[in-house]
């Protein structure tokens, strides 16, 4: 099971918040300011009713003005600083929301590179983009405002409470007989919205991953006339999202009034109980004023709680999916010995990589994907000297990538070993073995910027004559030359505003200028025209010579001068051999041989008519 298809059932769980902590540690000078003014600010609310009290006292019903000038610059200090304090409270939240946000999108996107390919295997893009962008910028706003709005809110409700028991006991007691009732409400509600809340954010994920998937395949969508069919399951997964996020929102009302409901009861009764109190001259008018500000002022803060807790349990979630995203482990993990001596991927130590030559052996190999019941290969053993080319043919899906994912070292053997050069390669880094590999895909991949950019990419230290060259080998140079920009045009996100020939060039190129020891070819010609295939076949079997590679092929006239084939079936490898001694065999191989021959000679013959 992926990542993505974890549910989460947990109530409201310290540890889990515990998580963030470490991605506020270089905040916490930030962090103890914005709690010391947050504190400040709780406490001068406490004192305002007092403020209030005295003044009623000594000025109103005392009918007199002495000592008001000192009274007001008192007050108007407090108000002045608790201003101010508001101010740098303001402004400290602001650059914790801002840097907590952008350090979280940051650790998604370092740990999704360290991520074996069998992550990305069984995880959408949308799940991937909500949990990056989302769920990271509600963690860091709640973080910022949120928390700290409680912490506010909890001192106040305490000094409050402190302040009303000075002031009258029973009176008080009133009051404080809200709070358990809210506890409950709280306690009953909680495990509620956040059962909804998990589900609207598992529903905006596949939103996201609705819309991901349809800008990619707007092409395709058109093509096929199925708007109607995507326009209906869109519907379908918002109106989940729309029922979920009423259910939620239903809950955190009902929530909220029944805290306020209990609240306004509260009030009402203070005012009556106090009130005769005044009557019967056993309460001073300022205490009552005073105890009234409290009495109506505490309920907000409680609301807030109420609101904020609820928000809190709510924002668990994203915790829960940005946090099992980062603590997701790659299926393939250096030893800390070969850490220690070649470095990892984000600091390579270079310095310690030994050259390549090309050799590989699958010594005994036998290997399960992570997520199957049986062998995909069985004691295999295979010896690939160095400057061979291997060609891997078998129809579609027969398992023709198998064996190339293990010598790349993206999937590893389940028992076995595979050598480079003579030793296991667990015992070298991947980025080692990875910097010697160069991969053409059949669906090739351009990122966003130049044609010289995306070559370049091949070797980023590499200079322009460099790009040139390697241009030029695979013939690139001519796509290039049609070009409006030549090598400085835009190629568009993932290579959209060129041809998928024109992108399988390029690729070609960018292969080429990073000089691998390794080549691997992934049926790379099978998205290129016949025309253009011929003007780098040559240059390919140019490009192979003294290089160990790779060829999964889809045409097999291209891989006949291959010194070695393997066939591919159902995942075993059932036949090898040259081209010769394939069709000698009379086996599987010539079979597809012959039918693949038969249908090209068909086309040929259309054509010429």
């Amino acid at each position: 099971m992926g990542y993505d298809e974890q549910e989460y059932s947990n109530a409201f769980d310290l540890k889990i918040w515990k998580k963030i902590l470490p991605y506020l540690k270089p905040y916490r000078k930030t962090v103890v300011m914005v709690c010391a003014l947050n504190l400040f600010c709780a406490l001068v609310d406490i004192l305002l009713p007092l403020f209030q009290r005295y003044a009623i006292d000594h000025f109103i019903e005392a009918r007199t003005i002495n000592g008001l000038p000192l009274f007001a610059l008192v007050y108007a200090v407090t108000i002045t600083l608790q201003t101010v304090s508001v101010i740098l409270f303001t402004r400290g939240s602001m650059r914790i929301d801002m840097h907590l946000g952008r350090d979280l999108k940051r650790a998604c996107f370092v740990h999704l590179q360290t991520l074996s390919f069998s992550y990305y295997n069984v995880t959408p893009v949308g799940y991937i983009l909500t949990r990056v962008m989302s769920d990271t910028n509600r963690i860091s706003d709640l973080v910022a405002w949120n928390v700290f709005d409680m912490l506010w809110a909890s001192v106040y409700v305490l000094g409050v409470f402190g302040a009303m028991l000075v002031l009258n006991v029973r009176l008080a007691l009133i009051v404080i007989l809200v709070v358990p009732a809210i506890v409950l409400l709280t306690w009953y509600f909680q495990n509620r919205i956040l059962y909804w809340n998990r589900l609207v954010r598992k529903t905006n994920s596949r939103i996201t991953g609705a819309f991901n998937e349809g800008i990619m395949g707007a092409k395709t969508s058109k093509t096929l006339v199925i708007e109607e069919k995507n326009d209906r399951d869109f519907t379908g997964i918002t109106r989940e999202m729309k029922v979920s996020s009423i259910r939620a929102a239903r809950l955190g009302a009902v929530y909220i009034s029944l805290a306020l409901l209990l609240s306004s009861v509260a009030t009402a009764l203070v005012l009556d109980r106090g009130g005769n109190l005044v009557l019967q001259n056993a309460m001073l008018l300022g205490t009552l004023s005073a105890f009234t500000a409290y009495a109506v002022g505490i309920f907000e803060p409680i609301q807030h709680l109420a609101g904020n807790f609820s928000e809190l349990i709510s924002v668990q979630t994203n915790i829960e999916r940005v946090t099992g995203l980062l603590d997701q482990k790659p299926e393939i993990v250096e030893s800390p010995q070969v850490t220690e001596k070649y470095g990892d991927l984000f600091h390579p130590r270079t310095e310690n990589w030994e050259p390549i030559e090309g050799n590989i052996e699958f010594r005994d190999v036998s290997f399960r994907y992570p997520d199957g019941n049986e062998d995909v290969l069985s004691h295999f053993s295979l010896t690939i000297p160095a400057g061979t080319t291997v060609a891997i043919v078998g129809e579609t899906g027969a398992g023709k990538s198998t064996l190339v994912n293990l010598a790349c070292r993206f999937f590893e053997p389940t028992a076995g070993k595979i050598l480079i050069d003579g030793r296991d390669y667990r015992e070298r880094s991947q980025l080692w073995l990875h910097s010697n590999i160069g991969y053409v895909l059949q669906s090739p991949h351009l990122f966003s910027g130049t044609v010289r950019e995306n070559i370049r990419y091949g070797r980023l230290d590499a200079t322009d004559e460099e790009v040139l060259r390697a241009a030029e080998a695979v013939s690139a140079d001519k796509v290039v030359e049609k070009l409006e920009d030549g090598f400085d045009s835009v190629v568009g996100e993932g290579g959209d505003r060129l041809s998928t020939g024109e992108k399988q060039m390029i690729s070609f190129a960018r292969a080429v200028l990073a000089d691998p020891a390794i080549f691997v070819l992934d049926e790379a010609t099978s998205s290129i025209d016949t025309r253009t295939e011929q003007l780098i076949q040559a240059a390919i079997s140019h490009l192979l010579q003294g290089r160990t590679s790779f060829v999964i092929a889809h045409r097999l006239s291209t891989i006949r001068h291959a010194d070695m084939i393997l066939v591919v079936k159902d995942g075993k490898i059932i036949e090898r051999g040259r081209h010769e001694e394939l069709l000698r065999m009379k086996g599987y191989y010539h079979t597809l041989y012959s039918r693949q021959f038969a249908e090209e000679s068909a086309m040929g013959l259309l054509k010429a008519e």
